[in-house]
């Protein structure tokens, strides 16, 4: 691939990452980890202690439980408990899983800029299809990449750049989204810039991992004014910001969409701060 030209036009592409980016997976992998672990006879996590496991696929999922329940496992017994696992999670993948907040709409929204978007995960692309098509994201993404995709998962840049493959793009024309070390490093290896979201599945915190900007996980009108701006800043013909604000009150979502122009732009950002105050 080409390395970044001077002056090059805004990205192409945005890739999410998945758990704990677009959705809350981790009750769903909660359940069925500890579901796996009664049936060897061992006993449960709490949600937190399973929370720091996840994030870099079946395989780092089993080993660690393991490790931490001080029970090594030798790899012909961790393949054959991640078989158990996926077994046991990919018939409830959707059952406890929620949508983080405003993701749809932050979806929805970039698609409507012209932007290519994907999703790149560690979690199997079985499972990783399933959970889009149930909250209506699979129509929009035009790459899905699986950490069964043969290649080394996250925090290895591998599965950055078979996305980027299969999307005939640079790596540097698209932006990645996710919420963990493993996100960021993936991102910084392949040459991607990239955003981190905070409240995510993560030992340390969001704005401590490095990129290029960081942003809340619920996704309301702040979060997407910012990242229309990064956005701008890189170049993106036609940015354009989602403004929402919510009345808690009557719990009415009152929506304007607003067209990023150079000399109403202190305009709308007043209007924002006006709103969000």
């Amino acid at each position: 691939m080409t390395s970044p030209r001077h002056g090059a036009s805004g990205p192409k592409a945005v890739l999410f990452d998945l758990d704990g980016t677009l959705i809350d997976s981790l009750p769903d992998i909660h359940a069925a980890l500890n579901e796996t672990l009664a049936s060897l006879g061992e006993p449960p996590f709490t949600l937190e202690a399973v929370a720091g496991m996840v994030g870099a696929g079946v395989d780092a999922l089993i080993s660690r439980a393991f490790a931490a329940l001080d029970k090594p496992l030798d790899p012909a017994s961790a393949r054959k408990i991640a078989a158990r696992y996926l077994a046991i999670y990919a018939p409830r993948a959707t059952e406890l899983t929620t949508l983080n907040a405003g993701a749809s709409d932050c979806v929805r929204i970039l698609a409507d800029m012209g932007l290519v978007l994907g999703v790149v995960t560690n979690k199997p692309v079985a499972e990783t299809h399933e959970i889009l098509a149930h909250f209506g994201l699979a129509e929009r993404m035009a790459a899905v990449i699986g950490g069964d995709a043969g290649v080394p998962r996250k925090p290895a840049p591998d599965l950055l750049l078979l996305a980027c493959r299969n999307l005939g793009i640079d790596p540097w024309e698209a932006l990645f989204v996710g919420d963990s070390e493993n996100d960021v490093d993936a991102a910084r290896a392949a040459g991607m810039p990239v955003v981190a979201l905070r409240g995510g599945y993560t030992v340390r915190g969001a704005d401590a991992l490095g990129a290029d900007l960081v942003l809340d996980r619920a996704i309301g009108a702040r979060t997407l004014a910012a990242l229309d701006a990064f956005l701008a800043r890189r170049g993106a013909a036609g940015a354009r910001v989602l403004v929402r604000s919510v009345d808690a009150l009557q719990g009415e979502y009152y929506v304007a969409l607003a067209e990023r122009r150079p000399a109403n732009e202190a305009f709308l950002y007043g209007w924002l701060a006006e709103r969000l105050s």
